[in-house]
């Protein structure tokens, strides 16, 4: 069976391959479907982590092993107790572990608990941008967990996928968005979206001519820049939320920037079902855009490229989509 597996290289980094002799999935048992997969989709920041051997990374010791949790595919067998899907249904899975990059998996799909969320793709989806809606139920997921309300000044940091549709999110929700990156591509895909009101260019001296102290409710990082964590808090206002999402293994700040104006810290973690039927119902109705930000559909076999590309280039990578049809 086909599958991406992580694993060392002979000068000890890591690359992500396809491997022809992945063991297949067990058949379904009670509450679970075995699925077909057409479409894949990369996860930024998850995969980045696992490729540079990060924080919440496979240890080595366990490798080769896979990762992914956007799996979009057709229903092609179920077990006992399963009443929510048929076979031949189009589904997105997201559950930990088992919606890998594979052509085949067998997911859980009935009474879905933590870490572990799955739908039918809606009417008028396409299927390889319901190959994101792992990615945009994160997005969903740190909105709400920062509160976000009408009127509230919203600062999202870093327009990658995550970051991107988060501004879009929170713009739904009634926040009064301002997003801001380094990378010009990245800002333009912002501006053409349209979610944010402004859209600021942080680079050089950006940050400090653009971002003043207590300019915002609520600041969300989707970056994970060493270093910025002190700016974050300076930016909130008096009782705001900074939301640390991206990635990192410490985060370090002065304590009194928090303590004196008693700013709530909010973390968050995957996603679960609330999460993405949300996301579902919005990309249905088309409050979150997901297409404009798939800038590669790829055959699964062309994956080597794409993952070098996510380990050493990643400001040249924005939303990926692997093709496993043929």
């Amino acid at each position: 069976m086909r599958a991406f597996v992580t694993r060392k290289t002979n000068d000890g980094r890591r690359e992500k391959r396809m491997v022809f002799d992945a063991n297949p999935p067990s058949a379904p048992g009670f509450g679970e479907a075995a699925v077909e997969t057409m479409f894949t989709g990369l996860t930024n920041g998850t995969e980045r982590n696992d490729l540079i051997g990060g924080n919440y990374s496979t240890p080595d010791e366990k490798l080769p092993a896979g990762m992914g949790y956007q799996n979009v595919g057709k229903v092609i067998e179920i077990g006992l107790g399963v009443t929510n899907v048929s076979v031949g249904d189009i589904v997105f899975s997201g559950t930990w572990l088992t919606s890998d990059h594979a052509e085949r998996v067998t997911v859980p799909v009935q009474n879905c608990q933590r870490f572990a969320a799955f739908i039918k793709v809606p009417d008028g989806v396409k299927p390889s941008d319901a190959a994101l809606f792992g990615v945009a139920s994160v997005a969903v997921r740190a909105c709400a967990a920062a509160a976000i309300q009408k009127g509230d000044r919203v600062l999202i940091v870093g327009l990658g996928v995550l970051g991107q549709i988060a501004a879009q999110v929170a713009n739904d929700m009634g926040g009064v968005v301002t997003a801001c990156d380094v990378n010009p591509e990245r800002l333009a895909m912002a501006r053409s979206i349209g979610a944010a009101g402004q859209i600021l260019d942080t680079s050089g001296d950006g940050w400090k001519n653009q971002i003043h102290s207590e300019s915002f409710d609520k600041v969300m990082d989707f970056a994970g820049v060493k270093g910025m964590e002190d700016k974050f808090l300076d930016a909130v206002r008096v009782g705001g939320t900074a939301a640390f999402i991206a990635g990192r293994q410490r985060v370090d700040y002065e304590f009194n920037l928090g303590q004196f104006k008693e700013i709530t810290i909010r973390q968050i973690a995957h996603f679960d079902n609330a999460d993405l039927e949300r996301v579902a119902q919005m990309v249905a109705a088309g409050t979150v855009r997901i297409e404009p930000l798939i800038d590669k559909v790829v055959p699964a076999g062309e994956c080597g490229e794409i993952y070098d590309l996510l380990r050493d280039a990643p400001d040249k990578l924005l939303g990926c989509v692997f093709d496993w049809r043929s």
